[in-house]
């Protein structure tokens, strides 16, 4: 098991909106440089597809574990995800996770897809864990399709961490029950953080499984003395596009305990009820202004400030009880000040001999 001077630490490859797929290969080697345990990849539909960038990723490392965080199980056959996993996986030699999610409902249904449900996502765990133990899956017939016979190579013997990348109630707590660990979601409050554990531990402990071994982490959106540009881009744009998705913005607001009829103001406004795509791809610098007007600051907890305001947040992450915490919105050459400002207030001792392996 590799080790690296943070295993506890993470980030996203290419966080956001992102036309240049090849920027991924500076980032996760300026990643691994900087001593982060593990680098993870949001899979987008145009220039992010997710094969594609863990291979590369791993290509050009090491050290440092890849994962998607996330795809999904019904965009591909199980054994075109079997295969992708078990190819990073000897390619990266170990370093490999697999972060699935249920998806998006809005774009499910666009692409013609039927909403995932949580008896899929548990046969989904288990298949791949079949798969991968060489092991032979015969006459399946049930949530996941009809499969008279999938198997992959008698000589396949796979560990691969599965985690999950949710924050409904309901996900968090089937989430504990079944997978190895879970990924939130950027700008969850402190308060939301303590309460999503809560529900992952009460998942695990009603499985009968030892709610400690479903590692949770949390995703901080981090800026090191942005200018307003920055700003805007960083927090303003990626929440506002979250809270434009039907159902996905009502999960954010539920999470954190805000009042709904706040988000239902913010959608009526007309200069989001008539904007012509998400938010962070097309919206303008003005316009993104006037929308910080329309979101009070609570809206944003986040870690964009000073670099030494930056490390207190991410401490602040592992006092509300996260296992380990992914750095969103900057990349790592931008976000470097804030984990050299961490290693002053790091507590040592709580990730003494931690493996950089997530969950």
């Amino acid at each position: 098991m590799t080790t690296t001077l943070y295993p506890e630490l993470a980030c996203y490859l290419l966080p956001g909106h992102s036309e240049q797929p090849a920027e991924l290969i500076r980032e996760v080697r300026d990643a691994d440089a900087l001593g982060l345990g593990s680098a993870w990849i949001s899979e987008r539909f145009d220039a992010k597809e997710a094969g594609v960038s863990i291979g590369a990723a791993a290509a050009v490392t090491e050290r440092i574990h890849i994962g998607t965080a996330a795809t999904n199980i019904n965009t591909r056959h199980p054994m075109g995800v079997a295969a992708m996993a078990s190819s990073a996986q000897r390619l990266s030699q170990g370093r490999f996770a697999l972060g699935i999610a249920r998806g998006v409902g809005i774009r499910q249904q666009l692409w013609g897809l039927d909403s995932v449900s949580n008896v899929q996502l548990r046969d989904f765990y288990t298949m791949m864990r079949q798969l991968w133990r060489g092991e032979r899956v015969m006459g399946y017939d049930g949530p996941l399709g009809k499969f008279p016979y999938l198997h992959m190579a008698d000589w396949l013997d796979e560990d691969i961490p599965q985690l999950f990348v949710g924050f409904g109630p309901k996900s968090l707590r089937f989430a504990g029950s079944v997978y190895d660990g879970v990924i939130l979601h950027t700008f969850l409050s402190d308060d939301a953080l303590k309460r999503a554990i809560h529900l992952v531990r009460e998942g695990a402990e009603s499985a009968g499984r030892d709610p400690d071994s479903v590692k949770v982490w949390s995703v901080l959106a981090v800026g090191v003395d942005p200018s307003e540009e920055q700003r805007l881009r960083l927090d303003v744009a990626r929440m506002a596009t979250y809270l434009q998705a039907p159902g996905y913005g009502e999960m954010l607001f539920a999470i954190n305990d805000w009042d709904p009829e706040h988000l239902d103001a913010f959608r009526k406004h007309p200069l989001i009820a008539n904007m012509p795509g998400g938010i962070d791809s097309v919206a303008t610098l003005e316009q993104l202004a006037e929308i910080k007007t329309l979101m009070p600051e609570h809206w944003l907890p986040s870690a964009i400030g000073t670099a030494s305001y930056a490390a207190q947040r991410i401490q602040d992450q592992f006092s509300a009880g996260a296992y380990g915490v992914i750095l969103h919105a900057s990349t790592p050459a931008e976000f470097a000040p804030a984990v050299a400002a961490y290693q002053t207030i790091r507590r040592h001792d709580d990730f003494a001999g931690r493996s950089n392996r997530p969950a």
